[in-house]
């Protein structure tokens, strides 16, 4: 454990337990800041642009100037860098070239895949030279579902899968099962875990979502993916409810095709929006959009590059943080490049794009640098996910964008 995980702690310790210290920070609206069309702007206000006030009042002028302290944010690339989780394909030490490049580009955050884990001592020496090489607080995640879905499965060894627990087992041994977990994932350094599956399926076991879900029955896939999300929290992990809006209502791949669903939308929110409205009001702090396209939200769209996709989890009343699965998957990247899909996922709402490739990290970072440069992606939206990624991480949106974030913390 040693270094790892007493760092490990103290930083989740900042996102799960003293979110609400920064939120009585306040928020203060920004008007029309360049707000993009269809987007209302974030929720906290942009930085400080003039060195002094000068009060009045009934026209009277004050003898002396208010001071007011101005605040510079980071770098337009550092506050894009900020927003991408990437993978760190073929890479198992600390001295491999990928490591150097990722914290150079600055990444918010990486993901360890079954192919980065060798060992316990080997996970752990590798997090320990990313966090040290790192400018800023890191967000290391790991893809760890109860079953087949698993980063540490040579490590751990098999589990029963999330249909099989909720077949057998109560939600309290769910959430022991989670805990048991989680601790593992802390001990090996691992902060955010990218579980659990809140989709609805009793398809066959091995489909895309197959026994990956707790049930096609809402209420049970709600209770059931809460009790493994609050085990989480209770071994130290923040959990990641996905695959928003859903992922049961089709049986084809998004890793390689682009899945269409042409559900009404009021049959989605009384089935399988259920399950995440039921996380998001118990204060999910994190949720993945999945990359199924809904003719009811917006057609031929991807939910993680829609903007009303996101608008509809925002309705939700979610406050926390929206990232995209993969957009190395096949639905998004048959159809655009990493740097096109960072661009149109930021700006559709997103606040951290997650790819799997960190070879590309620099790519996706520029891409978005330029977007806003050009004027194509709202700067104060990249702020704002930039804010909501570093709040994750344990760092201090101030000192990133000048604007504090808060982030919900699940009960």
């Amino acid at each position: 454990m040693g270094s790892v995980t007493g760092g490990r702690r103290a930083r989740v310790a900042a996102v799960l337990m003293a979110a609400m210290a920064v939120a009585a920070l306040g928020t203060r609206g920004t008007g029309d800041r360049t707000a993009g069309a269809g987007w209302p702007g974030p929720s906290f206000a942009p930085p400080t642009t003039v060195a002094t006030l000068v009060a009045a009042g009934r026209g009277e002028r004050m003898s002396a100037p208010v001071e007011v302290v101005i605040c510079t944010p980071a770098s337009l690339a550092e506050r894009a860098a900020r927003t991408l989780v990437v993978g760190l394909p073929e890479t198992t030490g600390p001295d491999d070239p990928l490591v150097a490049e990722v914290t150079d580009v600055g990444v918010g955050g990486v993901l360890l895949t079954h192919a980065n884990v060798e060992s316990t001592d080997q996970v752990r020496s590798l997090v320990s030279a990313l966090r040290e090489r790192s400018r800023r607080p890191l967000v290391v995640s790991a893809d760890e579902e109860p079953g087949r879905v698993k980063t540490f499965g040579a490590i751990t060894g098999p589990e029963p899968s999330a249909r099989r627990m909720a077949a057998e087992g109560t939600p309290d041994d769910v959430r022991d099962a989670a805990r048991a977990s989680a601790q593992l994932l802390d001990d090996l350094g691992v902060d955010v875990n990218l579980a659990p599956v809140a989709d609805l399926d009793a398809g066959p076991w091995d489909g895309v979502i197959g026994d990956r879900s707790y049930s096609d029955d809402p209420e049970t896939a709600a209770t059931y993916a809460l009790a493994y999300a609050r085990g989480m929290v209770d071994g130290g992990v923040v959990p990641v409810v996905k695959h928003f809006p859903g992922h049961g209502r089709t049986d084809e791949d998004d890793h390689f095709t682009a899945p269409t669903v042409d559900t009404p939308l009021e049959d989605l929110v009384g089935t399988d929006l259920r399950p995440f409205s039921r996380l998001v009001g118990a204060g999910a702090p994190v949720v993945m959009m999945g990359h199924v396209a809904f003719d009811a939200i917006e057609p031929g769209v991807p939910a993680s590059l829609s903007q009303p996709a996101y608008r509809l989890l925002r309705d939700l009343g979610f406050a926390g943080v929206a990232i995209t699965d993969s957009i190395g998957m096949g639905a998004v990247n048959l159809r655009w490049d990493y740097g096109r899909a960072t661009v149109k996922a930021i700006a559709a709402g997103a606040d951290g794009v997650l790819g799997t490739d960190g070879w590309s990290a620099r790519w996706m970072r520029d891409a978005l640098v330029e977007a806003v440069e050009t004027g194509e992606l709202p700067e104060a939206r990249l702020d704002e996910a930039a804010a909501r990624m570093a709040a994750l991480a344990g760092d201090d949106p101030r000192s990133l964008t000048c604007a504090p974030a808060a982030l919900p913390a699940l009960e």
